[in-house]
């Protein structure tokens, strides 16, 4: 079969039950915690693919899309093909219950944004070099494109939350 090649689009999708926002920890590279996120395949818009994504990795409906960030991200991607996304990021509203993918999703919950700062944090320690590669594994902060992605649409930055 041959590998998939990266198309440069992505599409995320962040999911908020009150306060806090539902998190996923990936079982495929990159390693670490992310909002639901996939990329557009074939001829699909945005939309669809975000639908889609977040009914393939965690079985909820989504309702009305709200779109909070819309960048190309230095990202790398695990398809064959360059380093950057176009990003398409929504806001969602969501019915059903979580059913996580197995394929895909190692573990999920719903975290404040306290908690978030502290993935975020744990990232950049990752990034300096603090942490090594096997305590990433066992314990990862967030996936470095939603550290970058969660400081915009939070803060208006990419510094944190």
């Amino acid at each position: 079969m041959a590998e998939k090649v990266c198309d440069h689009t992505s599409v995320g999708m962040v999911v908020w039950r009150g306060d806090e926002v539902l998190l996923i920890e990936r079982k495929k590279p990159p390693f670490g915690w992310a909002a639901p996120a996939g990329h557009v395949d074939g001829d699909e818009s945005f939309e669809v693919a975000a639908r889609r994504e977040l009914e393939e990795e965690v079985g909820l409906v989504a309702g009305a899309l709200r779109l909070c960030l819309e960048q190309r991200i230095d990202n790398p991607c695990r398809r064959v093909g360059d380093t950057w996304h176009h990003w398409k990021v929504y806001e969602v509203e969501v019915t059903g219950d979580i059913k996580a993918s197995a394929d895909e999703v190692k573990n999920y919950r719903f975290v404040d944004k306290a908690t978030l700062q502290q993935l975020i944090n744990r990232t950049k320690e990752f990034q300096a070099g603090k942490i090594s590669e096997e305590e990433w594994c066992e314990n990862p902060g967030m996936e470095p494109v939603w550290a970058y992605i969660f400081g915009k649409i939070t803060d208006g930055d990419e510094t944190g939350v």
